[in-house]
């Protein structure tokens, strides 16, 4: 079994992976479109970060590669759709650095509203500036947090911590923590907000979601951080908002277009404002955040192609048996129609087989089916599963 790890993903995943039997090729950049059809053929699992796209052509191509996993919250750069359409599982790390994006949410908002980066400029160019002015607290500002989920919750938590108020907005119905309070609508956040900060996803529907208009509604000299997704804000118009003056600087994380590997030049309107922050997408990109994800999308991966266990998959029905024992194990996926696990039964019933322990998941359009049974099920019968139109795949252990 091969795994391709893209990105300089952590060594722990390549530490886990090789101790339960795969062969690992680990890569320090992403790959573009064509070196993933040419670098795929014999892979098993491939591990990616947020600057590989694995489209429905790679899929298309990829007839041997069982499992992708993202090393990192988001799975937009990933055709899930068509993943799904083929059986290809997908796997994330939606918890693994959410305290690490919160932190440096929080220095920055504290280095942005105490100016300390245009302060540290001037001493290196050996200016003196002991200043209070256009410097302050944080305490009793307002934050307006667009996005509540895992990273969003967390913020609100620290945020409140250190004495700021916290409004938040989100399209889903989500539980107010703390004392934060939930507003009707962006607009409404907008108006009331010290501080916006975006942590919405990459879905398709966010492009663009924040634009001239939304930088026009917030407070004259508020703060605007964007430690999400590149695509959702229009730089121009922040550069813009920020030249004026309507914006009072910001912290940006994530870009519409981002260089693909360690060292390669990096482009943007942004460039060249002291009142700016520009990082090079590392909200979660800590040593503790980044060993934490290696390991457990890697030990995802490994149970999924070793036992079948899909539990937080992004896209197929999630099974979780236990380890696979001294039986045999089946895992059948299916498209989620009348009958299907009917038939499945009855064909190990015919073999002579006893199920020993059986589990079903649906999702949408898939089903899956995981059974342990007393003896290897009979080439003819796994044949005749897998020519039904129900079948993706079907897999023994």
């Amino acid at each position: 079994m091969k795994a391709l790890l893209l990105e300089g993903i952590h060594p722990a995943a390549v530490e886990l992976l090789e101790g339960r039997g795969f062969e690992v090729d680990l890569r320090r950049g992403a790959l573009s479109e064509q070196e993933l059809l040419d670098q795929l053929p014999g892979v098993d699992i491939l591990g990616i970060r947020s600057n590989t796209t694995v489209t429905e052509r790679v899929l298309e191509s990829a007839t041997g590669l069982q499992a992708i996993g993202c090393f990192c919250i988001g799975t937009n750069q990933v055709d899930l759709a068509a993943a799904s359409a083929r059986g290809t599982a997908v796997f994330n790390a939606p918890y693994s650095n959410t305290r690490s994006v919160v932190e440096l949410v929080i220095g920055e908002i504290i280095a942005l509203a105490r100016r300390l980066f245009e302060k540290t400029q001037r001493m290196h160019d050996g200016v003196w500036d002991k200043s209070a002015a256009g410097s302050h607290e944080v305490r009793g500002r307002t934050l307006g947090i667009i996005g509540y989920g895992n990273i969003g919750t967390q913020l609100s938590n620290m945020a409140e911590a250190i004495g700021m108020r916290v409004v938040f907005y989100d399209t889903a119905d989500r539980p107010a923590h703390g004392n934060a309070q939930k507003m009707g609508s962006v607009r409404e956040l907008l108006k009331v907000a010290d501080v916006v900060s975006l942590h919405v996803d990459g879905r398709p529907g966010n492009a663009g979601i924040f634009g001239p208009a939304e930088f026009a509604a917030m407070k004259p000299r508020s703060l605007f951080i964007n430690a999400s997704r590149g695509m959702v804000v229009d730089d121009r118009a922040l550069r813009e908002n920020l030249l004026s003056g309507h914006i009072a600087g910001a912290a940006v994380d994530v870009f519409p277009v981002e260089p693909k590997a360690q060292g390669d030049e990096f482009t943007s309107v942004l460039r060249g404002l002291d009142n700016v922050i520009l990082t090079p997408h590392v909200g979660g990109s800590t040593q503790e955040a980044q060993e934490e994800i290696g390991g457990f999308v890697a030990g995802k991966l490994a149970r999924f192609v070793l036992e079948g266990n899909t539990s937080l998959s992004v896209n197929l029905p999630a099974v979780q048996p236990p380890p696979v024992g001294d039986g045999h194990r089946l895992g059948f996926l299916h498209h989620n129609i009348p009958g299907v696990l009917a038939e499945f039964t009855r064909l190990v019933a015919l073999a002579g087989d006893n199920v020993t322990g059986q589990q079903l998941a649906t999702r949408g359009e898939l089903g899956y089916v995981v059974a342990d049974i007393t003896g290897p099920l009979p080439a003819t019968a796994v044949e005749q599963l897998r020519s039904t139109d129900s079948c993706l795949w079907i897999r023994t252990w």
